[in-house]
């Protein structure tokens, strides 16, 4: 089967997304999967000219936590409803074949603040973060650093988890403005860590607020938007949601917030991880809750008049978890299967991007830090060249997508994309080869019928291997 070249420029309309939307909310054969699947033809010019504008746009990424490839109404799911995302999907570019830059949190947070595979830092072999011994380095150049060196303001609210005080920060690592947790995760009222600290700060102070943790990040990134209203310098915002991380605990449920708090008190170091709670509905109403949160930040950036001017990005950091819905996809998170690493992407610029369209081609995060870079007008340090590749022309000026292939390493697997093809390694240490258009589930295995391809592939993925940073053995 030949392999589709990656540079193919997939766009369809709004009412081919609902409809590829609903399909994947049931199952279908292989045939049926390829016909879903196959790209309409490209919009030439995505550009709304009537609307131009030479300003730099003001940069708000959002980052879901844990949320699986379908969780989202406009990517399928059947049971939760999020009218925010999906008007933002209408209003911009939905992706169906973009992918974290790993299967864990932190070292995809690596790949999207430094442009690079996590491999290249010893931070970034962490999946995840767990103690003080590694992070960011406050040398290594960023996505906020760069950006502010070229006149951004720059902010980040939320979970940071990559590196603690008093080594590393967002303040040592480029961004002004800090406001959030420093660890993977955190119980949502009491704000303390797995090892019982508390983890909310402000710049590198504790700050003390003792409400649900998605409201008080909701409300200071409506404030930072609203505080811009008459500013003329451009800003960034990394908006990063702990929701719908675990423990599942849904805004008003204090109950389960004490139980668990008590635990982690008590010395439980399995507390924050609640093997023993969460539901589909408490998993639904979390999600839900996410979605009216952007909403409201959204709804600040259209009161305060920057919408235009504002390109969103939305996002996870890693395939969803124990709740999550990933229908097709195989795995979840932590694994290079699709459902570890696929995960939902939407961009909004409404001066520079129609809205209703459809991308079918494979992007992941690194490539968001080179297209904001190339957006905001700043270089990437030479010192430290990107692995990402700027989706500017693809996405602005109807250009042939980066012609290059993806890559993913984990402690146990190895993955490399190519145009429709997958070379993917699990921890059974079988090579194995998959055609995703054809095969989104990965279980028709093509290594044995296209050996030359799996050579090309797997060689590949060790060239660039051999560039990185080993394992600790």
């Amino acid at each position: 089967m030949p392999s589709s070249p990656l540079s193919r420029r997939a766009f369809t309309a709004a009412s081919a997304a609902s409809a590829a939307a609903g399909a994947l909310a049931a199952p279908t054969t292989a045939a049926a999967a390829t016909r879903q699947a196959q790209p309409h033809p490209p919009e030439r010019d995505f550009r709304a000219d009537t609307k131009a504008s030479s300003r730099r746009p003001n940069i708000l990424f959002i980052l879901g936590d844990d949320l699986g490839w379908a969780d989202l109404s406009s990517y399928g799911s059947t049971h939760i409803r999020t009218p925010h995302l999906d008007r933002l999907a209408r209003q911009g570019v939905r992706f169906t074949h973009a992918y974290s830059g790993s299967a864990t949190c932190s070292p995809t947070r690596f790949s999207l603040y430094t442009g690079r595979y996590p491999g290249r830092t010893k931070g970034g072999l962490a999946e995840p973060i767990a103690d003080k011994s590694v992070g960011l380095e406050p040398g290594d150049p960023t996505l906020a650093s760069l950006l502010r060196g070229v006149g951004y303001d720059t902010a980040l609210i939320g979970k940071w988890h990559c590196g603690f005080l008093p080594d590393y920060s967002p303040t040592k690592s480029g961004w002004q403005t800090f406001f959030g947790n420093f660890g993977g995760a955190l119980e949502y009222y009491s704000k303390l860590s797995g090892n019982g600290e508390y983890d909310l700060y402000e710049g590198d102070a504790q700050h003390k607020d003792l409400r649900y943790y998605t409201r008080i990040l909701t409300e200071r990134a409506a404030d930072f938007v609203s505080e811009r209203r008459e500013q003329s310098r451009p800003w960034l915002l990394n908006l990063n949601f702990t929701t719908p991380h675990w423990p599942w605990i849904a805004d008003g449920d204090e109950q389960t917030s004490a139980e668990i708090t008590a635990r982690i008190k008590a010395g439980d170091q399995r507390a924050l991880w609640h093997d023993d709670g969460g539901s589909l509905e408490i998993y639904r109403t979390m999600v839900e809750d996410l979605d009216r949160s952007i909403g409201t930040v959204l709804d600040a950036l259209d009161r305060s008049g920057q919408a235009e001017d504002t390109l969103v990005i939305f996002a996870s950091d890693n395939g969803g978890e124990r709740w999550s819905y990933n229908w097709p996809l195989s795995g979840n998170k932590s694994s290079l299967q699709e459902g570890g690493i696929r995960v939902p992407t939407i961009a909004r610029w409404p001066t520079r991007l129609r809205g209703g369209q459809v991308s079918h081609v494979p992007v992941f995060s690194p490539d968001w830090t080179a297209t904001l870079l190339k957006l905001g007008g700043a270089r990437p340090a030479s010192t430290h060249p990107l692995d990402g590749a700027s989706l500017a022309g693809y996405l602005l000026r109807g250009e042939d997508a980066p012609d290059r292939d993806l890559f993913w390493r984990v402690r146990g697997e190895r993955a490399l994309r190519r145009g429709d093809w997958k070379y993917y390694r699990g921890k059974s240490g079988a090579d194995q080869l998959f055609h995703l258009t054809a095969d989104p589930r990965e279980l028709a295995d093509q290594a044995r019928s296209e050996p030359e391809l799996l050579d090309r592939l797997r060689t590949a993925w060790e060239q660039t291997d051999a560039g990185l940073l080993p394992y600790a053995s």
